[in-house]
């Protein structure tokens, strides 16, 4: 029997129940504030010390019809007492705001799992668009394996809003902070994190709209509390974390951060040249507000016209970078093949999504790795680097400028989706514990030649413009080593090919072992991520930990170059598995660079993160 719940069913006492752990979903339509209550809540679990990691889900269409499927958006939050590597597979409460909501997410909920329904739209329009035949909340059968309760969210805040003055559509907008409430008494949360930053958004221009939300907040907080709609409600600790200052803090945002940090680590000033892009555009975005700290961002007229600001930038002497996605490199490539022949330093950011083409805008995906390393004309290596979390997201943009200017290279960092949305609890890094690394531009006059290089990285000199007695020329073409000088010679262009591809092995020589975790010796199956597959293989394998499965698992940052000791590793296991969002991509790179070795693929390409639950059975396919 569906386990509808109704105020006049309440016993009014009520426990609380103790968790590890808790995953919920919002879910509705793109105007419902689902990505704000997500955040909000989020907020709330990192400022009372939870571990957490969120995955927000947005829809590909930008202005969907109202109730549909394609429509839908949604935004799960994990959190727990304990440390966690992704914000869960299925979640244990799901806020279904209307039918479609309801239609595209109903079948995750686990089973015996929180079911809580905005009846107040679920009428014969609402139902049809988003194809239900019947009303679902009929459905005793449907909905027997859940805990369900039904509340008009629609009614609660326009009865709470009915003297406010405001239009009827700016009540309606404020029903999200009813279902905030409703769940911040289910776990025992407190309000004043969000009241606080609803005052700080809408305060000072729109105080009407914050003090109608922080009603709407109270009201959802108080028909739990006065209804009692569950015999229980739940609490989390505090995750004993290690101490510090945290912040949740996004992948988009990590980096953001990380340039900056670069910049201020060198004492050089950061150029961003970008064209908006999803995922990408929130980089563009964040770092438009650094002006103050001798940020300089351009928006571009397109994806060519931003990568070559960003190159003529470097050339001028600053930290240079580009942010875009797969269908911005793709036009960026002829002018990544001009940094690389000019070898100065740039860094070049994907944010990877679904593709081809435009394909999947709001989906991720890590199926840009193959473009990454091999997508420009002619021979044109560049190092390639991932980040694996969304706070390593931070330390990585830091790295992708350290191997820039350290070997006058361009070197391409991919991000993606899941990392750039998604958010985790971030320990605020100590200034002087960030790795820092000197800028040496050259100024001597005797001996100099542009393409002059250092007996160990082989980087040519980063000379400033205006440098009195160094006045050079640099370009396309193909270059004279050491001159500089354009030079069409066979034998000429045969060095430089291989010059610039040796330079980019050297980067092999200064990069860290990547990270391991298991038994070193070896045992039976390796599971070898990059990019943000990292969290699902963690949560995977430290579930399995008691199955006493000869299992480890390696993590890639730096791809290409791949890490000088992964050949001696691969060898103590009898099987290497790969999961990866793409049909294989990095299993192609191993294969070739690495043979020998029995390698197993994993893939997945719909648009969607790896589960913990995934990877462990694959793991336990195999070994068994």
């Amino acid at each position: 029997m569906t386990s509808t719940v109704t105020p006049s069913e309440q016993d009014l006492s009520h426990e609380v129940q103790e968790l590890d752990e808790a995953v919920i979903r919002f879910a509705g339509d793109s105007g419902d504030g689902m990505q704000l209550s997500g955040t909000q809540f989020s907020n709330t679990a990192a400022v009372f010390g939870n571990d957490l990691a969120t995955f927000p889900d947005f829809p590909a269409e930008i202005r969907a019809p109202a109730g549909t499927l394609p429509g839908v958006s949604a935004f799960q939050v994990r959190f727990s007492s304990y440390d966690i590597h992704t914000p869960g597979d299925k979640p244990d409460v799901l806020v279904a705001m209307n039918p479609a909501a309801l239609k595209v997410h109903l079948d995750d909920l686990k089973k015996g799992g929180i079911l809580i329904v905005n009846t107040g739209v679920f009428r014969a329009r609402e139902l049809r668009n988003a194809g239900w035949d019947t009303n679902p909340l009929d459905n005793e059968e449907m909905l027997s394996d859940y805990r369900v309760i039904q509340v008009d969210l629609n009614h609660l805040t326009k009865e709470t809003l009915k003297d406010s003055g405001l239009d009827a559509r700016s009540i309606m907008r404020c029903k999200n902070m009813a279902a905030l409430g409703l769940l911040y008494w289910l776990f025992n949360r407190s309000l004043e994190p969000t009241i606080e930053e609803l005052h700080d958004k809408f305060g000072e221009k729109k105080p009407e709209i914050a003090k109608a939300n922080v009603k709407v907040l109270k009201a959802g907080y108080f028909y739990g509390e006065t209804v009692e709609i569950l015999q229980h409600t739940y609490k989390i600790k505090k995750a004993d974390l290690p101490s510090g200052t945290y912040r949740s803090i996004s992948g988009n945002h990590a980096l953001s951060l990380g340039l900056v940090a670069a910049s201020k680590l060198c004492g050089v000033p950061l150029y961003l040249g970008s064209y908006p892009i999803t995922p990408a555009s929130d980089i563009l975005h964040e770092l438009s507000t650094y002006k103050q700290d001798g940020v300089i961002t351009y928006q571009a007229e397109d994806e060519i016209a931003a990568v070559c600001s960003a190159i003529g930038a470097s050339y001028a002497g600053h930290l240079a970078c580009t942010t875009t996605s797969g269908p911005g490199i793709a036009l960026k490539g002829e002018a990544m093949g001009l940094a690389v022949m000019t070898e100065l330093p740039l860094v070049i950011i994907n944010v990877q999504r679904g593709g081809p083409s435009t394909g999947l805008p709001t989906k991720t995906e890590q199926a840009d790795l193959l473009q990454a390393l091999f997508g420009r004309n002619g021979e044109c290596p560049m190092p390639v680097i991932a980040a694996a979390t969304p706070s390593d997201c931070f330390a990585m943009a830091i790295e992708a400028f350290r191997i820039a200017t350290k070997y006058m290279v361009p070197v391409l960092l991919l991000s993606d989706g899941y990392l750039a949305n998604g958010s985790e609890p971030w320990r605020l890094p100590k200034i002087e514990d960030l790795p820092k690394f000197e800028i040496n531009y050259h100024t001597t006059v005797e001996g100099f030649e542009p393409y002059m290089r250092d007996k160990k990285t082989l980087a040519r000199p980063w000379v400033k413009p205006g440098t009195p007695g160094l006045q050079h020329r640099i370009g396309g073409l193909e270059k004279e080593d050491g001159s500089g000088n354009i030079n069409y010679e066979p034998d000429n262009h045969e060095h430089m090919v291989k010059m610039r591809q040796e330079k980019v092995y050297r980067v092999a020589d200064d990069i860290p072992e990547p990270e391991f975790f298991g038994d070193a010796s070896g045992g039976d199956l390796l599971v070898v991520g990059w990019g943000s597959t990292y969290g699902s293989i963690c949560g995977a394998i430290n579930g399995l930990s008691d199955k006493d499965l000869r299992v480890a698992r390696l993590h890639l940052r730096h791809i290409y170059p791949l890490p000088k000791s992964l050949d001696a590793t691969f060898k103590k296991f009898k099987k290497i598995l790969i999961p990866e969002m793409n049909l294989g991509q990095l299993s192609i790179l191993l294969k070739a660079f690495l043979p020998g070795h029995d390698y197993l693929e994993y893939h997945k390409v719909n648009g969607r993160p790896f589960s913990t639950e995934e990877i462990a059975s694959k793991i336990e396919e195999i070994v068994s």
